[in-house]
């Protein structure tokens, strides 16, 4: 018997679009329980983003991932390596709108899930984990996690809004995120004075988390699960 549900809701944004989420959360869900929003890959809310948020419910979380494309399609999932096919979609995406459409999420956990606010966090891969980070600087999380989060370096603006610590992945072969790009991110939070803990793993390429891409590294991604779950245990989110 399953220990997980799942569902597809549609959410409002405040900008007047509207969204479809994928739902993940315990079939026997408890009261004042953690909130996690997940933020997919360039690649839309496909099965790997999918299985993130069975994951997460396996260990207690209600966790939603919004489809970010929505002003440009519904339902995208595209194939891994198609950029040709990301940027019709990426093109649409703005920080307003990333900010607009986390808010629909967070105020979803907090109304429908009755997620306790004081433990609701953010997780999000590659184009995700830049929203994983622009979502900690709009809304009051109690903690937030970035895998290899690209183009972060243009957003420093939002560090002295950073809300809860912040736990970012990187990959030391990435050829996406130049070292001087994660040093950038690390440098700004550390002069904001902003909670934060940096991992690289040096063997690791863009991408590393994800056992559909030919990048995966399992020992990486071994790692960063283990370390991500003491992160939100320290935090006292999980």
């Amino acid at each position: 018997m399953s220990t997980v549900t799942m569902e597809r809701v549609e959410l409002k944004v405040g900008d007047g679009t509207t969204m479809f989420a994928h739902v993940a959360r315990p079939a026997a869900p408890v009261a004042n329980g953690p909130g996690m929003l997940v933020f997919q890959e360039a690649f839309g809310v496909n099965d790997h983003i999918r299985d993130i948020a069975r994951r997460l419910a396996d260990i207690g979380f209600t966790a939603i991932a919004p489809e970010l494309y929505h002003r440009t399609g519904t339902g995208v999932e595209l194939k891994y390596g198609d950029m040709d096919a990301v940027k019709p979609h990426s093109a649409g995406v703005t920080v307003d709108g990333l900010a607009a459409d986390a808010t629909a999420a967070y105020n979803w956990l907090r109304s429908d899930a009755k997620a306790a606010p004081e433990r609701i966090a953010s997780i999000g891969f590659c184009m995700g984990g830049r929203v994983s980070y622009v979502a900690n600087a709009h809304l009051p999380l109690a903690a937030a996690i970035s895998f290899y989060g690209g183009r972060i370096n243009d957003l420093l603006q939002l560090v002295e809004k950073e809300h809860g610590p912040i736990l970012m992945f990187w990959g030391g072969l990435d050829k996406n995120i130049p070292p001087e790009q994660r040093r950038a991110v690390e440098d700004a939070l550390t002069a904001g004075n902003k909670p934060q803990e940096q991992v690289v793993f040096s063997f690791a390429e863009h991408g590393f988390f994800c056992d559909a891409r030919a990048s995966y590294n399992a020992d990486a991604a071994r790692q960063a699960w283990a370390l991500s779950l003491e992160f939100l245990r320290t935090r006292k989110v999980l």
